[in-house]
């Protein structure tokens, strides 16, 4: 499945794909991520734990920078790991393609997500749901982490993909869409 997010950072392009050079730095601001190794040749060992109330999911597994074309600001990152209670699989591609907009710089994230398992059965517009509230949160951490960076400060981890929020966030969007889908008026 396609997913698609897009957001902006305060911050000029230069500045920010400075800061996409720095793998564990990133991977700190994005919420449930924990890098665990550096495999050398710019691959990585990790987990993934994202938590939707009663729901846990916790995946181990790899992640290499698949791609990186400076001129064009584009990063590509295969990714795979298995569910650590044997419940299922992932893979995905993401691709993060970074372009100026006035001193702002917008990030474009497309991810290729193929789930096996106990994660496949919340199908594509949960799955879809919930990322976009972990987008939203990793805009304000690579946010943060840029100005902290910047002041000389370290970039620590950010806090667990966790908890009543992101499954409620991600029930709300999908409410949303069901609204707009049966209530507002068709174009003539």
């Amino acid at each position: 499945m396609l997913i698609e997010n897009e957001f902006a950072v305060g911050q000029p392009i230069e500045k920010v794909w400075r800061f996409f050079d720095d793998v564990p730095k990133v991977a700190a601001c994005l919420p449930g991520a924990e890098l665990t190794e550096d495999l050398g040749e710019e691959a990585y060992e990790g987990r993934v734990s994202v938590h939707m109330g009663p729901v846990s999911l916790k995946f181990g597994g790899t992640a290499k920078i698949a791609s990186r074309d400076d001129a064009a600001k584009r990063i590509v990152v295969d990714a795979a790991g298995a569910d650590e209670k044997g419940r299922g699989q992932a893979s995905m591609t993401v691709t993060a393609t970074l372009t100026s907009a006035g001193g702002v710089t917008r990030v474009h994230v497309t991810q290729d997500l193929q789930v096996s398992g106990a994660a496949a059965q919340y199908g594509r517009g949960m799955i879809a749901d919930v990322t976009s509230v972990l987008m939203r949160d990793f805009a304000a951490n690579l946010q943060n982490g840029i100005d902290r960076a910047e002041r000389g400060e370290e970039v620590t981890g950010a806090a667990p993909a966790r908890g009543f929020s992101i499954g409620l966030q991600a029930t709300l969007m999908a409410l949303r869409r069901v609204f707009r889908r049966f209530f507002l008026p068709y174009p003539a």
